[in-house]
């Protein structure tokens, strides 16, 4: 192992603590020593900190490379941005538990595909699947993905409940027999190691079916509370509707009444409800989590501390679907240019595309909102660019959907329509990431690669809110280190100190910046080409160390794969009781 000597730096611990001058060393994969002055040792390779911040290596705290990570071990750009940790097998989307049956194993695969715009194919493909339950998972993962972060995950509600319900997960409620198969599944998983379950209680598919998690009952709630409770240290995360149908206050309400009394920990994605838009949930929302957490309900809301962007293709975004404007959808899941063009141009699909558009739509969505919608992507070059839909609607005397229609035609359909981003509540973004009980940074990456690039958004807590006075430097990194390690229950890592893991980063605070977005072309299309995704320039830092090994050093990935697949630390009590 490396045996490095970082000298000469400022050491913020991520405890929140205030930060201090100092050196650390490394040896074997783990903090050795941390001191105001250390003297190098034989063996010591010195890496000068002067000017630098030497902090936790930062976790991404959702992410979607479950897939990614198979033919993308650098899991770029996260070296390049500090990330020494991905926790995967959010939203209830996840690679195991997987049926035996093949439509079965498949119909996960597309969820997964449809609502995180993973390519199909080489998610098919380039996975070994030579498990069935999330230990054997775990198992493969550690033989055959070799990775530059580690990587922590959950075991999937909405992979449970087809592993366990085939096909008909979709449409009912599971029977008692059922619900005890999914525990079983679940307790699987924890007694391996994952981090605890992942559900959805948001998202509608491309044929407009609620996912199957929706379908679950208290009693099935219930029996996974059961299975954590044996599990101190595991926690749920279920996603919120606080876009689409704006369920979340009841659904929160829901989970209160299930979890009184029980001890578990529960991560809630949109309780925060920091989009502007969402005014008229959000004081609810906000109004519940003070008096949930005044009861003692272990109940953290996670938020994304940016707005959510878009750019909306015509080959595999959901942005269509997702706002229940199936009509535009029908465009994107054809399969050719010319089944596509034969749409667009048709009048009857144009007929029922207006309709869809001003009755259908979603009023807070993309769709319904054209003053929004930005033409900045031309495939053609035949433009106009840098117009909205709107105004290019208004220039012609058209419908919205007619003016798209016709721009796509003259752009092609590898053009691309981005979304201005919605305006958020920067007061109460603050005042969440401040809360001691809540999960800020969200970043979906590896997801939604032709749409975003969630990777490097974690640069913001230091460019824009230490730099504008809304953070400290402590602050912005505790809540990337120590406060996402507590959290998750990884009580060996996220902290600068003697005995932790070694994951590190090392930055110079005026030298890092969130880069733009740009295409690379290394995604398998499943075709023996490649296709594109976006991705961004490093930040960059000085050095990232993952388990004692640099990732990012001189301004590249090292090439190296030193990443583990990590777990919460459970109790003894649970431990002797899994045994």
């Amino acid at each position: 192992m490396t045996q490095i000597l970082i000298r000469g730096g400022t050491v913020v611990d991520g405890t929140g603590a205030p930060a201090y001058r100092g050196d650390v060393r490394v040896r074997d994969g783990v903090i050795d020593a941390v001191a105001p002055a250390l003297t190098a040792e034989d063996g010591d390779r010195v890496v000068e900190a002067d000017g630098c911040f030497v902090t936790p290596g930062f976790i991404e705290c959702h992410t979607h490379m479950d897939a990614v990570m198979w033919w993308q071990p650098s899991l770029d750009p996260l070296p390049g941005y500090g990330v020494t940790t991905a926790v995967i097998g959010n939203c209830g989307f996840t690679a195991a538990p997987i049926s035996t049956i093949p439509e079965v194993r498949e119909e996960m695969v597309k969820i997964f595909s449809f609502f995180e715009e993973v390519p199909t194919k080489p998610f098919l493909e380039s996975l070994p699947w030579d498990w069935q339950t999330w230990s054997e998972y775990k198992r493969s993962v550690e033989a055959n993905a070799k990775t530059a972060a580690n990587i922590a995950g959950y075991a999937g509600h909405i992979a449970i409940r087809l592993t366990v319900m085939g096909m008909d997960a979709w449409d009912r409620a599971a029977t008692p027999a059922e619900i005890e198969k999914m525990a079983a599944l679940l307790e699987d998983a924890l007694q391996a190691g994952a981090i605890g379950l992942s559900s959805n209680f948001m998202d509608h598919d491309s044929k407009d079916r609620p996912v199957p998690s929706l379908q679950a009952d208290d009693a099935e709630i219930s029996a996974f509370f059961d299975v954590l409770e044996r599990y101190p240290g595991s926690s749920m995360q279920l996603i919120l509707d606080t876009f689409f149908h704006l369920k979340a206050p009841e659904t929160m309400e829901r989970l209160a009444r299930l979890a009184r009394g029980r001890n578990v920990r529960l991560q809630l994605a949109g309780a925060g409800a920091l989009l502007n838009f969402q005014k008229g949930i959000r004081d609810k929302l906000w109004e519940l989590n003070a008096k949930f957490k005044a009861e003692g309900l272990d109940f953290w809301p996670s938020f994304a501390h940016v707005p959510p962007t878009t750019a909306l293709n015509f080959f595999s975004s959901s942005s269509f679907a997702q706002a229940n404007e199936y009509v535009w959808h029908e465009v994107v899941q054809a399969k050719s240019i010319e089944e596509k063009t034969a749409l667009i141009t048709s009048e009857e699909w144009r007929a029922r595309a207006r309709d869809s558009w001003d009755n259908k739509a979603f009023k807070q969505s993309l769709v319904a909102n054209p003053h929004m919608m930005i033409l900045n992507d031309s495939e053609t070059g035949a433009g106009p660019l840098g117009l909205t839909l709107r105004q290019l609607a208004d220039q012609e005397g058209k419908h919205p959907a007619d003016a798209l229609a016709d721009w796509v035609l003259a752009n092609g359909f590898q053009s691309i329509v981005s979304r201005e981003p919605h305006a958020m509540d920067d007061k109460l973004t603050i005042q969440m990431l401040k809360d001691d009980q809540t999960v800020g940074g969200i970043s979906d990456a590896g997801a939604h690669g032709q749409m975003l690039c969630g990777g490097g958004e974690n640069i913001l807590f230091f460019t824009k809110f230490v730099k504008n006075g809304d953070l400290t430097i402590e602050e912005a990194v505790h809540v990337q280190t120590g406060k996402q390690a507590e959290h998750f229950n990884f009580t060996d890592r996220g902290v600068i100190k003697p005995g932790y893991k070694a994951d590190i980063a090392v930055f110079d605070i005026d030298e890092v910046e969130t880069r733009p977005l740009k295409r690379v072309f290394d995604v398998p299309d499943g075709d023996g080409g490649m296709t594109w995704r976006f991705s961004r320039d490093a930040a960059p830092m000085r050095l990232t160390l993952v388990n004692g090994v640099p990732t990012f050093e001189n301004g590249q990935f090292t090439e190296a794969f030193p990443g583990k697949v990590i777990g919460p630390t459970i109790t003894s009590k649970a431990a002797a009781e899994a045994a």
